[in-house]
């Protein structure tokens, strides 16, 4: 069943949820400890993406019009019932999801490259400047640059660059310049290779040359695929149009899943949902068992990334240092978790789910042979996680009617499951003692 939306219905405002907590975000700190304002991110980012950063206030932000006209080329994003995937589990259970990969990128991360890619065009800005893991942002960020005749540049994680070559692929033909990291034209770059030569690399090690290269232009800005407050405020557009589609078929979600990498897809899902205060909505947060930042990290102050070149933020974190094990979903490689989802998990507002790979993979593709859609790696945890809530509707009897976020395939990762059909995927590590030395690292409040 597809459930559509009217083009007129699609929301004008992006939900700000920091209003409607009921408890206070930790603002992030700058290295000498002192509150970040606006002028702390000046270098990095424009004036209009540090304002809505830093926004605690507004409930609603508008959504300009050019950002609108360029949204509705595909949005709204449909809901799907996947029925055929509830007669295959055999689950009286509704299950819906949210599908955003109809773009031109393929992928929902188009919701804020759009935006960033707009206020840096009206503030005169020449170059942006992002890291990717799996290469989703980076194709995003490449299309949203075209549309506003801008440069990009991307940093992609090595692992990624050389496992998931038609991202790589794709950024080339939208324009961008993409550079495996860890490189050699940063110093950042050059001190990780010179510790390990054969490094994977991860997105902390990217973003830190990111930020470096950034700073060494005055035309260009930072822009972030993730984590940040105005990027999961970006993403609540797809929570906005879920909720109105929901409510053309008479249902509510008893349980809002979704993946969590640094958890921008999953608040921007669930975040319109939590303003409407029914806390018998259960919001389950789905980890990767080799990078388990919530269930296995600390609530503590740490930078965004590896080089502690950025603000600190109060979220759950593995420690900046931390490189996870080479898992397939390069997008969940991450040592945190968004300030605000971390604070809702400290509040005990959410739930997590932690799966392996091979977990993971298993349900993608026995959704895929039920729906005829490829969920990308990332999106595979997220399947896992719902069929087992399915299947304790089967066990105990219950309807209840499940709602997930199907992020899209941008990078056209099928080699992926190829493998994982092949049986040349296995399950990765947890590396806890890289955990205790990485959290060791961070200042002690």
């Amino acid at each position: 069943m597809k459930i559509s939306l009217e083009q007129k219905k699609m929301p004008d405002k992006w939900c700000n949820i920091l209003p409607d907590l009921g408890f206070a975000v930790p603002p992030p700190l700058t290295g000498t400890g002192h509150h970040m304002s606006g002028i702390h991110l000046a270098d990095i980012a424009t004036n209009d993406i540090i304002e809505q950063e830093l926004e605690e206030n507004k409930r609603d932000i508008p959504i300009p019009g050019k950002i609108r006209e360029l949204y509705s080329e595909w949005r709204p994003t449909p809901l799907f019932r996947a029925e055929r995937w509830e007669k295959s589990l055999g689950t009286p259970a509704r299950v819906f999801y949210k599908y955003e990969g109809g773009n031109s990128a393929g992928t929902y991360e188009a919701n804020t490259a759009i935006p960033q890619a707009y206020y840096a065009s009206e503030q005169g800005v020449k170059c942006l400047v992002t890291a990717t893991s799996t290469g989703e942002m980076g194709i995003s960020l490449a299309m949203a640059c075209n549309y506003f005749h801008l440069q990009c540049k991307v940093y992609m994680v090595r692992s990624a660059y050389e496992e998931k070559a038609y991202g790589r692929y794709i950024m080339e033909l939208l324009g961008a310049e993409v550079v495996p990291s860890p490189s050699s034209e940063t110093d950042i770059g050059k001190k990780s290779l010179a510790e390990d030569p054969a490094s994977s690399g991860s997105l902390g090690v990217a973003l830190s040359e990111a930020f470096e290269y950034t700073n060494t232009r005055d035309d260009a800005k930072f822009c972030w695929g993730t984590v940040m407050n105005h990027v999961l405020l970006h993403q609540t557009i797809i929570g906005l149009e879920a909720q109105l589609q929901m409510r053309e078929v008479k249902a509510y979600p008893d349980s809002i899943i979704g993946a969590v990498g640094g958890g921008s897809a999953f608040g921007g899902l669930a975040f319109p949902f939590y303003r409407d205060g029914k806390r018998d909505t259960r919001l389950i947060a789905v980890e990767t068992a080799a990078a388990p930042s919530l269930s296995k990290g600390t609530y503590r102050y740490d930078y965004a990334d590896a080089a502690g070149m950025t603000a600190l933020y109060k979220m759950y974190t593995l420690g900046r240092s931390f490189v996870p094990a080479g898992i397939r979903a390069g997008g969940m490689r991450y040592h945190g978790i968004s300030p605000i989802v971390s604070a809702l998990y400290r509040e005990d507002e959410i739930q997590t789910k932690t799966h392996t790979q091979t977990q993971a993979f298993q349900s993608a593709v026995d959704f895929a042979r039920a729906e005829g859609v490829i969920p990308s790696p990332e999106a595979s945890y997220t399947l896992k996680a719902v069929a087992d809530e399915a299947l304790e509707c089967k066990e105990s009897g219950k309807r209840k009617d499940i709602l997930f976020v199907l992020t899209g395939n941008g990078n056209l990762d099928v080699a992926t499951f190829n493998d994982f059909l092949a049986g040349s995927v296995e399950d990765q590590p947890f590396f806890e003692d890289q955990i205790d030395a990485a959290l060791g690292e961070l200042a002690e409040e």
